[in-house]
């Protein structure tokens, strides 16, 4: 069994459904195991994990059955192909899924989305994927560059809730998941976006506060 297919077997609920508290901080502590960290660097980063879930417009609960939804997404990728699993990025926003990144042939495409509607809880499926075998050093370094200016822009404008906000960038396009307080804070993001070096487009999938599908 993978490393995270090992993390998500060991979650599991109480009799109401509910997960404990213990639970959800392994939750947050094995997707930092995953990544390479020490039992104490995951204990702090599963810590400061949990604080920002607490600080977001989503309910505590619905943040971490997102991140049981990307870990099982993941799990699934890897047993796959190797691939898809390498190269393709993972955001979730109350069971909303937003695949993006480059592949190689058209058909990850299909099974990326195929996999990862597999996946317990997931509510929509969003496709940004590319087939793109021509992106190199230079354009990831800029991608990066991007995710990093505009996250620090809205960090510090004080009329957006940037912790509600996930931000990707694939082939200088920007990627937007999270909770809007209201359509002119999306603008105001979307602005920040837009007038970032070699940007050359902006998708956002942000869902309003207020949006009645939130509750569905």
């Amino acid at each position: 069994m993978t490393k995270v297919g090992m993390v998500f077997k060991n979650i599991t609920r109480n009799q109401d459904g509910a997960l404990s508290t213990l639970r959800i901080v392994a939750i947050l502590a094995g997707m930092a195991i995953l990544s390479g960290c020490s039992a104490t660097g995951a204990a702090i980063g599963a810590g400061a994990v949990a604080a920002n879930t607490a600080a977001q417009e989503r309910p505590f609960q619905k943040a971490v059955t997102d991140v049981q939804i990307k870990l099982e997404i993941n799990d699934l990728f890897l047993r796959e192909n190797i691939s898809i699993f390498r190269k393709v990025n993972i955001q979730v926003n109350e069971g909303k899924v937003l695949l993006s990144g480059n592949v190689e042939l058209p058909e990850h495409r299909i099974i990326a989305v195929r996999e990862a509607w597999k996946a317990t809880g997931v509510r929509e499926v969003i496709n940004e994927i590319e087939v793109n075998n021509d992106s190199g050093i230079t354009d990831y370094a800029r991608d990066v560059w991007i995710n990093t200016q505009l996250k620090a822009v809205i960090l510090f404008d004080k009329e957006i809730t940037s912790i509600n906000y996930n931000i990707d960038t694939v082939n200088q396009s920007v990627y937007l998941l999270g909770i809007a307080q209201n359509q002119q804070e999306i603008n105001r993001v979307i602005a920040h976006a837009k007038d970032i070096d070699y940007v050359k487009r902006v998708v956002s999938y942000v869902t309003l506060k207020d949006d009645p599908a939130r509750t569905q």
